[in-house]
């Protein structure tokens, strides 16, 4: 079960490894792109590929679904990238169950753990393999892979990261519990637990009276998606990178902005100038700023 990017290796591996996927649930298929065109999930395309019984349910407590699903009397599910399973389908096989989360738990339960790792500066992320449970991320854990966090790491890098040392992790789950070797134990109950829910666009916007660290690790975090914004003179600018460069003069004030049009755009922070080096105006591609002013010009 699951439809993102990142549930594509898990899925692989496992064909790869000769186990019999008897079916494939994925997300309906829904407009995609400018031009509103129907797409498909990346696992869909994988089951078309390897003829494998495929179910898109709109409803996963339909009737007609739940009879479908336990017709192929699978003994255990795979949820990786996918969404909140009802208790009728969570409890279905024989074997349970289990989910592929991208932090170690119990720390950034929720749907956006790799954006808010580094959003919050963290030093190490994970991944984690558990049963689920009536309580979203809750259940116990099977196993866990921790993973340092780069400095160069953004959103999208350690997206990819996570998702190959996931994809192992999902294989070692599955020959454990084939093996009858597989033991769990219960999330560590803890009062400093960090969230990591959904995140919005109006959220994405940057305050630039934050600390020079906070700003980067907040652009860091949401690149390339959702990804940080600015405003300048009205018009939207999403914010892929950033450098922090020597403390500001004191006069200058946080948020404000200076260019030569050419060679540089700088933000100051409440301590730091803070250089853009990559970003996105509005109906425009991403690029750096040099390329951008090669064609474009900010009003000083």
């Amino acid at each position: 079960m699951g439809s993102a990017q990142f549930a594509v290796p898990s899925l692989q591996l496992l064909l790869e490894q000769n186990f019999d996927v008897v079916a494939v649930v994925t997300a309906p298929d829904k407009p995609m792109g400018r031009g509103m065109k129907l797409g498909q999930s990346p696992i869909k395309e994988i089951a078309i590929n390897r003829k494998i019984p495929l179910l898109q349910p709109s409803n996963l407590k339909a009737e007609e679904f739940l009879a479908e699903l336990k017709s192929y009397n699978a003994n255990l599910q795979v949820v990786v990238a996918f969404r909140m399973l009802p208790h009728a389908v969570w409890s279905m096989p024989l074997f349970g169950t289990f989910n592929l989360h991208a932090s170690l738990l119990p720390q950034y339960r929720g749907s956006a753990p790799i954006n808010w790792a580094i959003i919050n500066g963290e030093n190490e992320t994970g991944v984690t393999t558990f049963f689920i449970e009536r309580e979203i991320d809750t259940g116990h854990i099977i196993f866990q892979e921790a993973l340092t966090i780069s400095d160069l790491d953004d959103a999208g890098s350690l997206y990819e990261k996570l998702m190959d040392l996931g994809s192992k992790l999902v294989l070692k789950t599955v020959r454990a519990i084939e093996s009858g070797d597989c033991s769990s134990t219960p999330q560590p109950v803890s009062s400093h637990i960090k969230p990591a829910p959904k995140i919005f666009r109006e959220t994405c916007k940057i305050d630039w009276n934050q600390t020079s660290e906070r700003i980067k690790n907040f652009v860091r975090g949401l690149s390339p998606y959702p990804c940080a914004w600015t405003e300048i003179d009205g018009k939207t600018y999403k914010i892929f990178r950033i450098q922090i460069l020597e403390p500001r003069n004191a006069t200058m004030k946080s948020g404000n902005w200076k260019t030569d049009n050419k060679t540089y755009l700088y933000f100051y922070s409440n301590e730091s100038v803070i250089s853009i080096l990559e970003l996105q105006p509005e109906g425009k591609r991403r690029m750096k700023i040099e390329d951008f002013f090669r064609g474009n010009k900010i009003d000083k």
